[in-house]
């Protein structure tokens, strides 16, 4: 009787190390399928933008993955920084990104405390009319018209309008739901002891919307960076950001077929992102991660 439960037992072990083993090996294949992926949808992107930039142009004339056989990647960036002039075309997109993320961010953020805490149906009513902007397109030509009525086509204040017009309905969008899981009680506690509305939200609300501000503070500025289509119409030359600026002179004589320069124009315009996002990577995975616990 006790050899039969031996084996018995003996036969569970054997089989509850089997399914570790197996379960063991399934998580090994999905991880080496994960990199694969992230390797071929980003590393071999990099790679060709890297490659190709430090080229001469009859090397870059068809970008492939094949390293360059002198490597000129500092010659192709000073020469951008010099022809393509890059810092004033810099200068134009700080100068159009960091205002409207700022007020995008307190104001939207503003906004969204009211739309989270009022469940009256005319604010229902306002709510849905401000983030209606997520799915509705702007009309460019009416934006063009009333920007040349106000005097402001072609300048940084009018590209700041047009992007706060069109990117505060995606923060109040986010925000809103992350503020109706914050409890109320805290808001109540606050004005019992006699807080004023702006304090509260400052020191109370504002602070524990890090999470989300973190979230839409990357999705907001990734979409004034790169945008085109926009400053194209609105600033109509007057003035450049730098994906207009790679716009305009990728058809000139100093870009025309040079795909070594043209990718090396691109390494320097996504530089600065990429410097903010590793110098600030902890506070937004950190931020992200404790939305999530939350």
């Amino acid at each position: 009787m006790s050899s039969a439960t031996y084996s018995e037992s003996g036969v569970r072990t054997n089989s509850l190390t089997v399914v570790k083993k197996s379960s063991k090996v399934h998580d090994i294949v999905h991880a080496v399928i994960v990199i694969l992926l992230m390797l071929l949808f980003l590393a071999i992107p990099f790679w060709i933008l890297i490659v190709t930039a430090g080229k001469t142009q009859a090397e870059a004339v068809v970008p492939s993955m094949a390293l360059p056989s002198q490597w000129h990647l500092i010659d192709n960036l000073k020469e951008v920084i010099v022809e393509g002039k890059v810092f004033p075309a810099l200068l134009g997109s700080l100068l159009v990104t960091v205002p409207s993320v700022f007020i995008c961010l307190l104001f939207g953020s503003m906004a969204a405390w009211i739309f989270g805490r009022r469940t009256s149906k005319g604010v229902g009513m306002l709510y849905a009319l401000f983030i209606s902007g997520v799915i509705l397109p702007p009309s460019v030509v009416t934006i063009m018209m009333l920007l040349k009525m106000l005097g402001l086509s072609g300048t940084a204040f009018g590209m700041n309008c047009v992007y706060i017009g069109i990117y505060l309905s995606v923060v109040i969008f986010f925000i809103t739901g992350f503020i109706r899981t914050i409890p109320p009680s805290l808001e109540e506690a606050a004005r019992i002891d006699g807080a004023s509305p702006m304090r509260i939200f400052f020191t109370i609300i504002f602070p524990l919307l890090a999470p989300t501000l973190a979230s839409s503070t990357i999705l907001v500025v990734l979409y004034i960076w790169n945008d085109i289509f926009y400053s194209l119409f609105i600033l109509s030359g007057k003035m450049s950001t730098l994906p207009l600026n790679l716009y305009n002179v990728a058809s000139a004589g100093l870009y025309l077929n040079n795909w070594h320069l043209i990718f090396a124009y691109i390494i320097l315009m996504t530089l600065p992102l990429l410097i903010v996002f590793v110098i600030g990577q902890r506070k937004i995975i950190s931020g992200i991660t404790g939305g999530a616990v939350k």
